[in-house]
């Protein structure tokens, strides 16, 4: 583009009738004199009124460049004026600047750059850089790479940034440098975010591995369904709102509960909370784990839920009866077997129907793979025999359906039959819609309705899970080959991730999102029912379209 813009005006010529005469204006640029000071340049304009000439100034043209002073005077005398744009400017590039203003502005205005470092450097930039190019266009740090090359760029993200010369290596050496920076990053973040006694949540996660060199990849339960791939976990944590805080990289086989106690001593030891009530689910918070390392504990409250074993037990024992579900849908109870802790009992009808007609529907296409069995064994030519032959047909669908518990086979060399076991069937019904909350918390703390609320806010969690792990930010797969690699890669995209949870709430009126949460939370019947959004969430909802910003 030109280094100069020029302005040119057009002379005006105005003729005004009154009832006997006629009045006539012309504009022109005068000089005037000041003695020892620079002369003053005047756009005046005169005029014939009653016979006499006179003259007004219409503004003052002193400061304005002498070279545009000169062509606009030429412009007064009849000179020629620039027909298009385009002989003024020469477009060399153009390169999209709306996306990358709003993400890095956000950045910057959550003063996450210098929660990074306080001191400007390339370090710093590249890592901005790494994070708002996870926000805009998640990609490997190769492509990252040459997005933010001057010849190859598709944004104007590396200019903001202030960035040059860059490749791969550079990109690479600033995530080393940034997992050394990792836990003051995080103790400054749990020191805007984490109070004493605040809520903590916590979930873990996994993603697919492609490559054999990390030794955090291992074989382990495949979270993300992808069979015969090694992984990767890894556990965050988040404030009561959804905000992510912190995130710790375990090996691919470890099970939930294991990652625990180093949760709880980052958050008393590095993080200085003295009291915490940390927030998990069924699987994470066990039983073992509860008597372990947070039972008698002091400053260290849980909130968790029990497994169907054990709410089987108290529906035997009589601690849970339906009768206490005749008014509310929830209700407050103890056991000998929770010395010390809350039960609260809740029971939501809409999901009871929900399993229930979820269990009839996998009974019956269980029933529907079972008979076509029974066919091949009886058909007369080629039949199927063998008990093992028989039996790996079998495991293929119950394994598919998960409902093998429900059923009772008899499996010969030449003959198979089946029947439902209605006994285990109406006891797992018995349970359907009913989950107990268990707490150490005191009720002058958090009220049962406080209690299932703050469980129910896991689902947070599992959001920024979805945002990591899909469409948004894309952690995986994870191609990074050493392990300090694969943590500051992790790291990297929890950080875009607390960028975009704040853009979220930002822009909340301007998206689908419910932004009036407070009156959507007091249409809510129970903290059990189903949760309801509010008008115009439901108004934006139904028309398809957004509402205009207030």
């Amino acid at each position: 583009m030109c280094t100069h813009v020029n302005i040119f005006l057009f002379s005006v010529f105005r003729i005004e009738i009154t009832k006997i005469y006629y009045i006539i204006v012309v504009m022109y640029i005068e000089t005037v004199k000041n003695r020892n000071s620079p002369p003053c340049i005047l756009l005046r304009e005169s005029y014939r009124e009653h016979g006499k000439v006179k003259k007004r100034t219409l503004t003052n043209l002193t400061k304005w460049p002498a070279r545009i002073v000169a062509e606009f005077k030429k412009l007064l005398k009849g000179g020629t004026v620039i027909q298009s744009l385009e002989e003024s400017f020469d477009v060399i590039r153009s390169r999209p600047y709306g996306h990358v203003a709003a993400a890095l502005g956000s950045l910057r205005k959550l003063g996450l750059d210098k929660i990074i470092d306080p001191k400007q450097s390339r370090n710093r930039d590249l890592v901005v850089s790494m994070i708002v190019a996870r926000i805009l266009h998640p990609a490997s740090k190769l492509s990252t790479s040459r997005d933010l090359q001057k010849e190859t760029s598709g944004t104007s993200l590396a200019e903001e940034c202030s960035l040059k010369e860059i490749d791969e290596d550079d990109l690479y050496n600033a995530m080393d440098w940034l997992l050394s920076k990792q836990p003051a990053i995080e103790q400054a973040l749990a020191r805007k975010h984490f109070k004493d006694g605040a809520l903590v949540l916590y979930d873990l996660s996994a993603s697919y591995y492609e490559g054999k060199t990390c030794p955090l990849a291992k074989r382990g339960h495949p979270r993300d369904k992808k069979k015969g791939k090694l992984q990767i976990e890894y556990g965050l944590l988040c404030d009561f709102e959804g905000r992510p805080v912190a995130v710790e990289v375990f090996e691919g086989n470890v099970g939930d509960p294991s990652t625990l106690s180093c949760q709880i001593e980052k958050l008393q030891q590095r993080f200085g909370l003295k009291r915490v009530i940390i927030v998990g689910d069924r699987g994470m918070l066990t039983e073992a784990r509860i008597r372990e390392e947070l039972r008698g504990k002091d400053g260290l409250d849980w909130i968790s839920a029990l497994k169907a074993p054990a709410i089987r037990k108290l529906l035997e024992d009589k601690t849970i009866q339906p009768s206490l579900f005749d008014e509310v849908d929830l209700a407050e109870v103890s056991s000998p077997d929770f010395p010390e802790e809350r039960l609260v009992v809740c029971r939501n009808p809409l999901l009871m129907e929900e399993r229930r007609r979820k269990r009839v529907e996998l009974l019956q296409a269980t029933e529907k793979e079972l008979e076509k069995i029974i066919k091949a064994v009886k058909r007369k030519r080629d039949p199927l025999r063998g008990k093992a032959k028989i039996g790996l047909r079998i495991g293929k669908i119950v394994n598919k359906y998960k409902v093998a518990k429900h059923f009772d086979l008899n499996i010969s060399y030449a003959s198979f039959s089946y029947q439902r076991n209605n006994e285990k069937i109406q006891e797992e019904e018995a349970l359907d819609g009913i989950y107990v909350i268990r707490s150490s918390v005191a009720k002058e703390v958090l009220s049962s309705e406080e209690t299932v609320q703050a469980y129910k806010k896991l689902s947070v969690v599992e959001r920024a899970f979805r945002c990591l792990k899909t469409v948004d930010l894309k952690v995986r797969p994870i191609f990074h080959r050493t392990d300090k690699r694969v943590r500051a890669h992790i790291f990297l995209c929890m950080l875009a991730y607390y960028v975009e949870w704040h853009m979220r709430e930002l822009l909340a009126p301007l998206l689908f999102h419910d932004e009036d949460k407070q009156l959507a939370a007091t249409m809510r019947k129970s903290v059990v029912a189903p949760a309801k959004r509010s008008p115009d969430a439901r108004s934006k909802e139904n028309r398809y379209h957004l509402n205009k910003p207030r």
